[in-house]
């Protein structure tokens, strides 16, 4: 199948086929078949013709509302794009505005370039969906935990303006990465809000216990569609080898961030790999040695982008798993929400706790 507004005359899915199915790694797809056929049953043999097939990915435009850009939009429309998170959604704020399409490809990127604010961001449609689920408010407390390369840090600062905003980035050349993005995209008003900084995740709740009003975990992962292109056989058999040691950070990053969140905050945890090990279990391993939070049902924000969406069926209601589909090449993208109720805990009023308990349910 070709497009109009490729550059090339040949046919596009012939073309990236020769030169891309070369790259995957075979040892990477043989592991993932073993393990998602298990876990997804059917569903595994659609998402991986996606995951396998970088032809049919599909990337979003993400508007950015410090740099608006006469004839952005109808430029967009005009090539195929329309709005990707429809009205559904009431908590959407008015100034956020992002852009997808059916059709794969990608918009051309803009160049870094200081001093010059970008007018959009390319991403993965499904990475926006923790962010939407934090419904970040102006004025509060926000915590990015593992916030490179700032993708979501961007799309935060366009449903509101946080009192203050802390983004965190542990390793060195991916807070550097982050950096440059704040830079591309926020202007130096808003960029007083902000603080980027370089610690471990692990010890943000002991540094800055009960602080935030909302936290973000979008934790290190095996990222399903990297390491299927992974270049190097035998780091991705090292990769493998240590991917079971993940969901032990991953917990304690989780840990961490709970310990940071004020009584009443919020929290979504998100990965964009399908593992259950990664998911799941460590949520569940959160709710069961954490007396204090409880899950938050966000299946209502799942029915309202339902039409952009494939969410795999069966999971419990504080949880979504974005499924890769043609059409519809968004994710993976696993995303939970407890919330941090430690003012029950502490022995707040009966009236305290409705109001709490009130709230998510």
């Amino acid at each position: 199948q070709s497009f109009p507004w490729c550059p090339s005359s040949v046919p596009l899915e012939k073309a990236a086929k020769g030169k891309l199915q070369k790259q995957i790694c075979q040892v990477v797809l043989d592991h993932f078949e073993k393990q998602y056929t298990a876990e997804l049953g059917d569903a595994w043999s659609r998402v991986r013709d996606v995951l396998t097939s970088p032809w049919c990915w599909q990337h979003a435009v993400l508007l950015n509302r410090f740099s608006p850009s006469p004839g952005l939009e109808s430029s967009l429309a005009g090539q195929g794009y329309h709005p990707a998170f429809p009205a559904a959604l009431p908590y959407l704020p008015a100034a956020f505005r992002c852009y997808s399409r059916a059709a794969p490809g990608r918009f051309p990127a803009q160049k870094h370039q200081p001093g010059r604010l970008k007018e959009y961001y390319l991403l993965n449609a499904a990475s926006l969906l923790p962010v939407l689920a934090l419904e970040v408010k102006d004025g509060e407390r926000v915590l990015d935990l593992c916030a490179a390369p700032g993708g979501k840090s961007v799309a935060v600062l366009q449903c509101a303006c946080p009192g203050y905003f802390h983004c965190n980035e542990y390793d060195d050349l991916r807070s550097r990465w982050l950096e440059q993005t704040i830079e591309s995209f926020i202007p130096d008003p808003v960029i007083n809000l902000i603080t980027v900084s370089k610690l471990d995740g692990r010890q943000i709740g002991d540094l800055q216990p009960e602080f935030y009003d909302k936290v973000l975990v979008d934790a290190p992962c095996s990222n399903d569609r990297s390491w299927l292109f992974s270049a190097d056989p035998q780091r991705a058999v090292l990769r493998l080898m240590q991917r079971k040691e993940l969901s032990c950070l991953q917990f304690q990053l989780l840990r961490s961030a709970v310990e940071a969140l004020r009584p009443g905050g919020s929290l979504v945890y998100s990965t964009c790999t399908l593992s259950r090990a990664e998911n799941s279990d460590v949520i569940n391993l959160i709710l069961s040695s954490c007396s204090n939070v409880v899950p938050v049902d966000i299946s209502g924000m799942a029915r309202g982008v339902s039409q952009e969406f494939t969410f795999l069926s069966g999971m419990q209601q504080h949880e979504l798993l974005v499924l890769p589909e043609k059409g519809r090449a968004w994710g993976p993208m696993e995303e939970n929400m407890p919330e941090h109720l430690s003012g029950v805990k502490q022995g707040c009023r009966e009236d305290q706790k409705s109001r709490l308990l009130g709230r998510i349910f």
